[in-house]
């Protein structure tokens, strides 16, 4: 069997995977770095940290499954990845680990000092995410600087950390990070109730515009920095996918702006899963481009496993992927109730 049916295959599973995970982590994101501003008391920010306590681990499957099958399925694109962005890539996990140990300990000690540092620190470990992962991805649409000579095994990176924040990396890190303010706006809306479900349901709506405006300056931005139109203009039926993202954002403030916001959540994940789609499609057959030389580009062929390795790990997805996903269901089906305040405090396990 030809082995480029498997290097798309696996091209496409690695964009689900990333896309999945900003759906899911993106709420997750939005409420740890919005909960400095939605909650008004201790009680409720217990109520926030306990709306996604039983989830955000579980989201985080996603992210390391990402990264597996770019190890697995693109070990060259793997390895660069992780030596040229070295720097980026430590901060990030960094701030992950501290997101992590944040919502634990915060609960562990009764002190204000205690619990005013922790939540500081789940503020700035939940933001920093959201802005590294759209201006990692704002680099890689845009391109990064290396040169690789693959015959002779000679690779280079000619950037920085300092670099990679750009105009248009920026640009792309502010759009994360507003997405994410929605979906987690929406989600807070949706898994609390009374005056807090209500803000948040009102800063949704007062953060869309921005979006809003932030989006349109991506999608004008992408033309000049980028070449991910190039794949839309050689096949205008992609175009399909900018505009689900687009009427997908349109919806959210229809739905959001009438109350309904569990249909408002619904767009919102679809928005976010499209805009991710919208830049892998423009990127396809590249996983890593270069912008001093079109010849050093990571693409899914040049830097793809053996043909027995994509075939194995086709198999273990599709035996692996489905009990995941039944899984999540199942959690999210266990956990669907809206925290209360009388949850949380009459609860000794609660965070």
């Amino acid at each position: 069997m030809d082995i480029s049916i498997f290097q798309i295959t696996w091209f496409v599973l690695w964009a689900v995977l990333w896309a999945v995970y900003f759906m899911l982590d993106g709420f997750v994101l939005g409420t740890g770095f919005l909960s400095g501003i939605i909650a008004r008391n201790d009680t409720e920010k217990r109520v926030l940290i306990n709306s996604i306590g039983p989830v955000w681990d579980g989201n985080e499957v996603w992210l390391l499954t990402a990264g597996g099958a770019t190890f697995a399925a693109f070990p060259t694109t793997y390895a660069l990845m992780f030596s040229n962005l070295y720097s980026a890539l430590v901060l990030l996990l960094f701030a992950l680990i501290v997101r992590g140990v944040s919502f634990e300990f915060r609960g562990k000690l009764d002190g204000a000092l205690w619990k005013s540092s922790w939540d500081k620190a789940i503020i700035i470990s939940s933001f920093l995410p959201a802005l590294l992962f759209g201006v990692a991805f704002g680099n890689i649409f845009k391109g990064i600087p290396m040169r690789n000579d693959f015959a002779n095994l000679q690779f280079s990176y000619e950037g920085g950390l300092i670099g990679l924040l750009n105009p248009y990396g920026l640009v792309t890190g502010v759009l994360f990070v507003l997405l994410f303010a929605v979906h987690g706006s929406l989600y807070i809306s949706l898994k609390t109730v009374g005056d807090l479900s209500s803000r948040a349901l009102v800063l949704a709506n007062r953060i869309w515009p921005a979006l809003l405006v932030v989006a349109v300056v991506f999608l004008g931005y992408t033309y000049p920095a980028t070449k991910l139109y190039d794949n839309y203009l050689k096949a205008p039926v992609l175009l399909i996918v900018p505009l689900v993202a687009v009427a997908s954002l349109i919806l959210v403030k229809l739905f959001a702006g009438k109350g309904d916001n569990g249909k408002a959540f619904i767009f919102s994940c679809l928005t976010i899963v499209f805009v991710v789609f919208t830049g892998v499609t423009g990127l396809f057959p590249n996983l890593l481009p270069s912008n001093l030389d079109p010849a050093s580009n990571l693409t899914i062929y040049n830097s793809s496993s053996s043909l027995i390795t994509l075939k194995l790990m086709t198999v273990v997805a599709l035996i692996m992927v489905p009990i995941v996903i039944c899984y999540k269901i199942w959690v999210y089906r266990i956990f669907r109730a809206p925290v209360t305040s009388e949850d949380v405090l009459g609860d000794k396990q609660a965070y």
